[in-house]
């Protein structure tokens, strides 16, 4: 028998989920449909397991170092399995709270794969949802006045480098090792890379990134990644930029893979024990009956409006099958902002300049606005401002004074135009940041507020005012 429903949503992630929990707050009908796990790729295969190995991974280099801190101890023991047992609980912990919250909001979840189906004898309008169920009985049928496609994304390879689960992984794969390598290839120094990067090579894995592009972390500020690279380098990881990989060389033979990869027009040879592509991911586009409507496609993901709606104005989209930052917490703002619309809120439109972006390496890389490149070529007349934790007296007292905060403001009216920071604790420091840049806040603004002393947020108040060169502290 079919079901009507105010919304449907196809994909429980986080963007999926959110935008249901809003739905049922505004009195909606609401449905998800959920092929793997509620949660999503955030939840189980992204975010979240990734920083509990990142933890992890901190607190085993914090012990090795404790001697440093007056804390003698014997030769610390990693013991992985353990590692991946607290992820795993973690994970199984948060996903249950997820659970919790649909029974909460009265939404209904159907664990199977939706399809949106054309017109038919369940409505004239295409939008119908087809749920494949995972138990394999009867395809449910839903019928809804509106949809929201969560449907999210994958990751990707590049050709000739089949992922094989023994030598080359995805980050999917490399959640689940049961044991570390002694070596490993990271191909892409992007946000994934970076951070896969940064937690093998403090649980003592030998580390080389092979990047396409002249920098780690291309749309990060130049400033950011020349001091990433440098701290890796003090970490022992081996960073290649300008690497073209040269996929038809690579070789699998007795636990070892190696490949060739062209830098600055040479050749050379890398070898480990495994080869992590992170490259990026695809959107989740396909197969889930978008022929059967008017809906647009660019390289893949899904045009919307401003408001999330696609060509069929009651279809929405959000999260990464629509391309943008693809980030958790874009999402769910996006899946708010879809399910307001659809109820007639008006909502205020995201603006994607105020997001923050976050990299949980180690050191911590956080940014909101724009790079001081970007705003060049946009044609502002740019002052900066830049202050080091070596001056922050918490940072001292954690024993992490490497990286700094860096202000890129407009010359003319003092508007902040971006934040960006390598260091401490930055991913929690970014979101004042955020909020200067939703407040259209100026440096000085920023250095009125009063930091408390000792803390780490002190950077922020220094690198203010490094703009007008007021700095007290340097």
């Amino acid at each position: 028998m079919a079901q009507e429903y105010d919304v449907v949503i196809i994909g429980g992630g986080t963007g999926g989920y959110v935008a249901a929990i809003r739905a049922s707050q505004l009195g909606l009908k609401t449905a998800i449909v959920e092929n793997e796990s509620l949660g999503g790729t955030c939840l189980h295969k992204g975010c979240i397991p990734s920083k509990a190995l990142l933890r992890s991974a901190e607190v085993y280099q914090t012990i090795k170092k404790s001697e440093e801190f007056g804390v003698e101890t014997e030769k610390p023991i990693l013991n992985f399995n353990k590692v991946q047992q607290r992820k795993a609980n973690i994970v199984d912990r948060l996903h249950k709270g997820v659970q919790h919250l649909m029974k909460k909001g009265k939404i209904d979840v159907y664990d199977g794969f939706g399809r949106i189906l054309g017109p038919s004898i369940f409505s004239p309008l295409p939008g119908t949802v087809s749920v494949e169920m995972t138990d394999g009985s009867e395809n449910e049928m839903l019928i809804p006045r509106n949809v929201i496609i969560a449907t999210g994304s994958r990751t990707k390879s590049l050709p000739g480098l089949d992922i094989d689960g023994t030598y080359i992984v995805t980050s999917d794969e490399a959640l689940e090792m049961e044991q570390l390598p002694s070596s490993i290839i990271i191909i892409g120094g992007g946000v994934i890379g970076i951070e896969w990067a940064s937690m093998l090579a403090d649980f003592g894995v030998e580390v080389t990134i092979l990047e396409y592009a002249e920098q780690l972390l291309p749309a990060e500020d130049q400033e950011v990644s020349n001091e990433l690279k440098r701290l890796f380098k003090k970490k022992n990881i081996n960073v290649m930029t300008n690497a073209k990989v040269l996929s038809e060389t690579l070789v699998k033979e007795n636990g070892v893979a190696k490949i060739s990869a062209e830098i600055n027009g040479v050749s050379k040879e890398f070898f480990g024990e495994k080869i992590l592509v992170a490259v990026g991911r695809a959107p989740n586009s396909s197969n889930i009956g978008l022929q059967n409507t008017d809906i647009e496609l660019d390289n893949g993901y899904i045009k919307v409006n401003e408001y999330y709606q696609t060509n069929e104005s009651h279809i929405y989209a959000i999260g990464d099958v629509i391309g943008g930052m693809q980030l958790a917490h874009t999402a769910s703002h996006e899946g708010i902002k879809a399910v307001e619309h659809i109820a007639g809120e008006n909502p205020s439109l995201l603006h994607y300049e105020y997001v923050p972006r976050c990299i949980y390496s180690n050191p911590e890389i956080a940014s909101v606005g724009l790079t001081e490149k970007e705003a060049k070529e946009k044609g502002f007349k740019v002052k900066t401002g830049k202050f080091s934790f070596q001056a922050i007296g918490k940072a001292l007292v954690f024993g992490e004074i490497d990286g700094f905060v860096k202000f890129v403001s407009d010359g003319e009216t003092n508007d902040i135009l971006g934040v960006h920071m390598i260091g401490p604790n930055v991913t929690d420091l970014i979101s004042e940041a955020g909020l200067a840049r939703v407040l259209d806040a100026t440096p000085w603004e920023i250095s009125q507020t009063v930091h408390p002393h000792p803390s780490l947020s002190e950077v922020m108040g220094e690198a203010a005012l490094a703009v007008d060169g007021r700095a007290i502290h340097i």
